[in-house]
């Protein structure tokens, strides 16, 4: 009986008489410092710019000359230069910084039951400075709370359920350890790669994780990567013990690995540094080979530079060979760091991943990796696709992995593959002299004759457009060309000449816009009227079958918020489609268009969400055929002189017959993000597929943030339906608001918005209303609403609730859809 509290006396002695700690009745005060057991790092207050106050508390390396902080605790809250600090540990066990006049600085903030003089603060040899309970329980660590530097034995850590994420935050410069401009953390989304921001743009990143461990060449800086089921962390760690080394996020945006050399801090690793290493500094398309010393951007292979100069990437690079879906192959490049903006599908194999890109026209690449060795939970595959652009890819070599590519044309035929031609230059040089001179008698000849061929064909044919004529009835889905310009349509006859003109030939300053199958330009007919032009590119079969489709589809529909086909001109593989033009072009330009948002007050982002949603009506109930959109999105959405909707581009598009309800495919086109989740994880589309893309393009509207945003402009939600779903839930709709509308706006009207999105995008195809319900609640604030259901797949997870994280992971098992924006 006695034994025992003799023996915890004991022990508070000898913690009392300790330099590496701190208890309740020993206060920190300036002058003093607590030193490692083994000496290696010291805590205590410091002052920087050959300051004699002492404004900040922080842990440095100890009997090294060149000072190195690694932590400070009151970064944004210097003690006043006329005032002195102390640290205190509390009888409620927290760690509280004041001021000499009582003003608390900085606290750890535990809150917990009160431990008495049995709690202590330490401060560990790994530089973590730790509080620890009576019966020797860690409470609260500064490994929890890092500035910028990271020590071995710190875990960086993400949540891919929470989405959320330990970070570092930079320096403002050398002398000032206030916030700075850049931060680092683990991407929140996956957690499969490192990321650097700054302020709000990508600066870098590190690439995908392939391995369990990843070592530098000195041999002593190892990283073990490590799924719990719930997070993905790693760890980094010396061979050496005496070795001083650290990670660094520098003032300058470089994270650094330094070690002490027993003279200086020597860099032993630095990203992005100088050179094409920075976030997307080489532009879509293109890679920034760092094999060569300084690092240069080239083109993937099967593009060339955008803008005809290979020395000039600011613009990436364009396919040599527009693509064709069906008849495509996929190029294999090693070594590559995989590019951004990626959609991670779980649970498949390396052939399902192949299948899933090559059954998606949209897909651009694909990327696998089996990662049995360090996934303990979550399924050992990692099966990425791209929709959209590749950016930001680096050639890193044996640190790489392989990313595959779509290129148009069989791997034979294609000009795209890097083949080595030595046997094939050789046999050339030997047969120069023969090839030589039989080209000098058959090109002449040949040019000749083709000078003959076009000037006979010139004064037989005639070009000319086509007016569709008016004998067949409609027909639902068509299969023969001949089948799609026979069709009941009514078009103005339009010349070749007329239309060439109206575009300047097709100049590019008379672009609009781009899409995957042409370019859209401006022009000005005769009569003075302006119109858009869609000019397919030619050879493009896939985009052969979208101008079909929406020859026949937009002609014969009539409503104010879709856009008017004027006219088309179709010879041989020149394909052209007139459209009344539209001068405010796209809603994405203003919505996501930080100088131009606020152009969109609420009344005309209301008169939007009403105009799209009665136009979606219109296709689906009440035009001759039923029809769905597939590809709605903001950049389809073309806004008016007096920013009046109209929905466009129903290349996509499908028509229902009869009694059709739904339809399955495997080819699924669209965009990542706003696809459904049946569509884009089973194939299987609707009039509720729509009624999905409508709800978050709604929710985009009423918050103008895209749904592929980084969670950090969601207001630190995992993504924009999440945090529509708890602001709504919280009686908070006003949180949610574009914050360029201001003052113009009925919070009712807002909210019933809100509502009205997310009963539209609920992941039961089932339980989300028809457009014509959706009309009638816009309509009318009195309308009754369902109560919308909690989106599973975006479910907020509570770390204490057992029951909610278990729900999330028994739904979390297909594509995450908000990951990017595809095409």
């Amino acid at each position: 009986m006695t034994v025992l509290p003799f023996f915890i006396l004991l022990l508070s002695i000898c913690f009392c008489k300790s330099d590496d700690i701190l208890t309740p009745s020993k206060p920190l005060l300036p002058g003093d410092k607590l030193i490692s057991n083994d000496g290696i790092f010291a805590l205590g207050f410091f002052s920087l710019r050959n300051s004699t106050a002492n404004p900040y508390l922080g842990i440095w390396y100890h009997n090294i000359p060149e000072r190195e902080y690694v932590w400070v605790a009151n970064r944004d809250n210097p003690i006043p230069s006329s005032l002195s600090g102390k640290l205190v540990l509390t009888n409620s066990s927290d760690l509280v910084l004041s001021d000499s006049k009582g003003r608390i600085l900085w606290t750890t903030g535990n809150n917990v039951t009160t431990w008495g003089d049995g709690a202590v603060a330490l401060l560990l040899d790994t530089g973590n400075f730790i509080l620890q309970s009576q019966n020797f329980t860690q409470t609260w660590q500064s490994f929890d709370q890092p500035t910028d530097t990271i020590l071995p034995g710190f875990k960086l850590w993400a949540n891919y359920k929470t989405h959320t994420a330990v970070r570092l935050v930079a320096w403002k410069d050398s002398q000032d350890p206030s916030t700075g401009n850049f931060f680092l953390s683990r991407d929140p989304r996956t957690g499969f790669q490192i990321l650097i921001w700054r302020e709000t743009s990508l600066y870098w990143r590190s690439g995908l994780w392939s391995s369990a461990t990843a070592s530098n060449n000195n041999g002593y800086i190892w990283s073990q990567i490590v799924d719990d089921g719930e997070e993905i962390y790693s760890t980094y760690n010396t061979g050496n013990s005496s070795r001083r080394s650290h990670w660094k996020l520098d003032y300058t945006g470089d994270l650094i690995l330094r070690s002490w050399n027993n003279q200086s801090w020597e860099a032993l690793f630095k990203r992005p540094d100088d050179g094409c290493r920075h976030y997307g500094s080489c532009g879509p398309f293109s890679y920034c080979n760092n094999m060569v010393f300084t690092g240069e951007c080239r083109c993937l292979d099967g593009f060339e530079p955008a803008s005809g100069f290979s020395a000039n990437f600011s613009r990436g690079c364009v396919r040599k060979e527009a693509l064709r879906c069906h008849s495509d192959h996929f190029l294999t490049l090693t070594g590559m760091k995989v590019p951004d903006k990626f959609v991670y599908v779980r649970n498949r194999s390396f052939k399902e991943c192949t299948a899933e890109c090559e059954r998606n026209c949209a897909c651009t690449a694909y990327a696998y990796a089996n990662l049995s060795s360090i996934l303990a939970t979550g399924g050992p595959s990692r099966c990425l696709v791209w929709t959209d652009e590749l950016v930001d890819s680096e050639m890193s070599g044996a640190l790489g992995g392989n990313l595959y590519l779509r290129l148009a044309g069989s791997p034979g035929n294609s000009s795209a593959v890097n083949n080595k031609k030595t046997g094939v230059t050789s046999k050339r040089k030997n047969n120069k002299s023969g090839v030589g001179m039989v080209l000098k008698i058959v090109l002449p000849v040949i040019s000749f004759l083709l000078i003959l061929t076009c000037i006979y064909l010139v004064l037989i044919c005639k070009p000319r457009g086509i007016q569709l004529n008016k004998k067949r009835p409609a027909m639902g889905h068509l299969t023969t060309s001949q089948e799609v310009w026979d069709q009941n349509l009514e078009f103005r006859s339009i010349r070749f000449k007329d239309i060439a003109a109206a575009t300047n030939c097709f100049d590019d300053t008379n672009i609009l816009g781009k899409g995957g199958f042409g370019k859209v330009y401006k022009g000005t007919l005769e009569d003075g009227k302006e119109v858009a032009v869609k000019r397919l590119v030619k050879g493009s079969e896939q985009g052969i079958e979208h101008f079909r489709n929406e020859v026949v589809l937009i002609a014969k529909l009539q409503h104010k918020n879709l856009v008017r086909l004027l006219g088309c001109y179709i010879h041989e593989d020149e394909k052209l489609l007139i459209y009344e033009y539209l001068p405010n072009k796209s809603l994405d330009k203003f919505l996501f268009d930080i100088a131009r948002k606020s152009m969109l007050d609420w009344p005309r982002r209301f008169n939007i969400i009403k105009g799209v949603a009665r136009g979606l009506l219109y296709l689906h109930q009440d035009s001759r055929t039923m029809i769905i959109h597939r590809d709605l999105k903001p950049s389809n959405i073309l806004l008016d002189a007096q920013m009046n909707p109209k929905i466009s581009d129903f290349g996509m598009a499908k028509i229902f017959g009869g009694n059709e309800q739904q339809e399955s495919t495997k080819r699924v086109v669209g965009t990542y993000g706003y696809m459904s989740p049946e569509y884009a994880m089973e194939g299987i589309f609707s009039v509720k597929s729509d009624t999905y893309s409508f709800g978050i393009v709604l929710l985009e509207i009423v918050s103008g943030l895209k749904i592929s945003s980084p969670h950090h402009l969601v207001m630190d939600f995992s993504n924009l339906i999440a945090c529509a779903w708890n602001l709504w839930a919280d009686g908070k709709a006003r949180d949610f608001v574009d914050a360029s509308v201001t003052g113009s706006y009925s919070l009712d009207q807002v909210s019933m918005c809100i509502h009205v999105g997310l009963l539209c995008v609920q992941d039961s195809s089932s339980a989300r209303p028809l457009m014509s319900s959706v009309v009638s609640m816009l309509d009318s604030e009195a309308m009754p609403r369902a109560i919308p259901k909690q989106p599973m797949y975006f479910a907020q997870i509570n770390r204490e609730t057992k029951e909610a994280r278990e729900d999330l992971e028994d739904s979390i098992n297909g594509v995450s859809l908000t990951a990017i924006e595809g095409r």
